[in-house]
């Protein structure tokens, strides 16, 4: 307001943000990343234009919101490389990330499709690629994971099924786990292994893919 104190107004500025990353937060675990941003800023008891002041686009509020859910994924990765069975690093990394898919609408977007801008979102995809790559290559050499399966062949199942993980989860909380072992039993090396048909995608060609999958939701 006119005439109040710097130190007023500064108070009031944190305040109204604090408020709106809460109600964002809120709005994105129960509608995901496209729900509207003028009723994340009605439940904050704000209007848009303090909204825009604060995050003069989607992306920078998404990053604000969910930089810290995004940590623990790469905690959770870090924790993962050290095992020393490369297998069970490798299954216990991705039940903990499908966790939060099924706990989180947001988390869910965020991490199953491609979102441009967001820079936590950057990082935290690329240290998934790294734990995710590493773990599948010392798998192949422990004789655990079959041959021929690549990252971008997992990652991209992995997307696939996580889109899935809200409706599934809408109707039996705990029912990702079992399409997610049945994913990861098809890992596994044997002589019963049919061999993958035509080529795996690229790096560059799975991002896309995810892309694809991002504007259609938006759609």
């Amino acid at each position: 307001m006119v005439g109040e104190p710097p130190t007023v107004r500064r108070r009031d500025a944190l305040r109204n943000r604090q408020l709106l990353v809460e109600a964002a937060r809120e709005v994105f675990a129960e509608q995901g990343l496209d729900a509207p941003l003028d009723e994340i800023a009605r439940r904050a008891g704000v209007g848009n234009a303090t909204l825009y002041r604060h995050f003069p686009g989607r992306a920078a509020l998404v990053d604000e919101v969910f930089s810290g859910a995004l940590a623990e994924t790469t905690a959770a990765g870090e924790r993962a490389r050290t095992a020393e069975d490369a297998w069970t690093g490798l299954t216990g990394y991705l039940h903990t990330v499908f966790a939060g898919l099924a706990a989180d609408r947001g988390t869910n977007d965020l991490m199953t499709t491609g979102l441009e801008g967001v820079t936590s979102l950057e990082a935290v995809h690329a240290h998934n690629r790294e734990t995710v790559g590493g773990l599948l290559r010392r798998a192949r050499r422990q004789g655990t994971v079959r041959a021929d399966v690549t990252t971008e062949d997992l990652l991209f199942a992995l997307a696939a099924l996580g889109r899935a993980v809200p409706a599934l989860t809408a109707v039996a909380p705990e029912g990702w786990r079992r399409p997610l072992d049945l994913l990861l039993d098809g890992l596994r090396a044997g002589p019963t292994a049919t061999p993958l048909p035509a080529s795996a995608l690229t790096a560059g060609q799975l991002g896309e893919v995810l892309l694809n999958l991002g504007r259609q939701r938006q759609s």
